[in-house]
């Protein structure tokens, strides 16, 4: 595998809409063999027409069922004979008050944020050791570094992504596997739609005012993508330069 972005095959989740979509135009126009995956198959459909992609190239898949996972890394397998890169990017944010009990929400984020990520690393793991090659991208977030309130569960499936990144790290180095952490500020996406606590929401809602477009993070993956492969950008944290916290 050369370095660079040309020909590299990369499956992305959650790619249906904000940083998942943007990271795939610009994968795509750099010479990447996008491969997509979200539980909105409609979206997926339009951007594949509008990226010109093979209808074979996205698939419905729920980040929760493993087995969705799995047969999405073995559709990139199937079309392009190999995985180059995963981006972990499928994530939820419905951030809330502890006291306001919101037990479904905290199952969902974990279900997402967590297992999602560990199904990811499960899916391609076995494929990178087979090739001696390969680079894992999971998306944390600035609440993975920084907790305030509302954000305790959130905030936990971030510093959880984190932790497992770090031991997936240490223990790919025998196969030549690179691993990298994107912890994102405020970046408009949908994820603040998902707040179903009024007061979080309005919180949120002023700090994601001055939110940074979702190309700012497709700029971060495809720098992590795109180094030589003696150079593993282990992680990389950034907000928007008015974004205090």
């Amino acid at each position: 595998m050369s370095s660079g972005i040309q020909n590299k095959v990369v499956v992305i989740t959650g790619a249906s809409s904000g940083l998942g979509a943007e990271t795939a135009r610009h994968l795509a126009k750099a010479g990447a063999h996008v491969v997509l995956g979200a539980r909105r198959i409609e979206r997926l459909e339009t951007l594949a027409r509008e990226l010109r992609l093979n209808p074979e190239a996205i698939q419905k898949t729920d980040v929760t069922d493993r087995s969705q996972v799995k047969s999405l890394v073995e559709r990139a397998v199937t079309l392009h004979g190999r995985v180059d890169v995963l981006l972990n990017n499928a994530g939820l944010m419905p951030s809330s008050m502890l006291d306001k009990l919101k037990v479904d929400e905290w199952d969902r984020m974990i279900d997402v944020n967590i297992k999602g990520v560990l199904y990811g690393i499960a899916a391609v793991l076995p494929h990178m050791q087979k090739q001696m090659s390969g680079q894992i991208i999971n998306v944390s977030s600035v609440a993975g570094h920084k907790v305030g309130p509302g954000g305790s569960v959130y905030a936990g499936t971030k510093w959880a992504v984190r932790a497992i990144s770090e031991g997936l790290r240490q223990e790919v180095k025998p196969w030549n596997i690179r691993t990298t952490i994107v912890s994102p500020g405020a970046v408009a996406t949908e994820l603040i739609s998902t707040i179903t606590d009024s007061d979080i929401a309005a919180g949120m809602a002023k700090t994601y005012e001055r939110a940074i477009p979702p190309s700012s993070f497709a700029r971060v993956v495809e720098f992590a993508i795109s180094q030589p492969e003696d150079v593993d950008i282990n992680e990389v944290l950034f907000r928007p330069t008015s974004q205090v916290y």
